[in-house]
């Protein structure tokens, strides 16, 4: 529980405030210890990967490359209508709304 709290935080960071974040870093985390985390902290890991990928071009391609081969998320059920939390569909439809805005 502290641990996904503390991701929930560094993810508000990532999006409003990133200066000062070791983003490559925290793709480093993301990368080596998402897949076995935890239901809830995995949530949380996945959570700051995509901010990272939809907020930071610059990371984008290393982003959806680390959620295409963990496949965290990849087959949660999703509403239609509603965009799925599997890292590379979340990011292409926000970055996609970002642009059409």
């Amino acid at each position: 529980m502290v641990a996904a709290a503390g991701w929930a935080l560094t993810t508000e960071r990532v999006a409003k405030k990133p200066e000062g974040l070791d983003l490559a870093g925290l793709l480093d985390v993301v990368e080596s210890e998402m897949k076995d985390a935890p239901d809830r902290l995995q949530w949380a890991m996945n959570h700051c990967l995509a901010q990272i990928g939809i907020d930071h071009s610059e990371y984008r391609a290393r982003v959806i490359g680390i959620g295409e081969r963990l496949e965290v998320l990849k087959d949660y059920p999703t509403s239609p209508g509603c965009t799925s939390p599997f890292a590379p569909v979340w990011i292409g439809e926000m970055v996609s709304r970002q642009q059409g805005a």
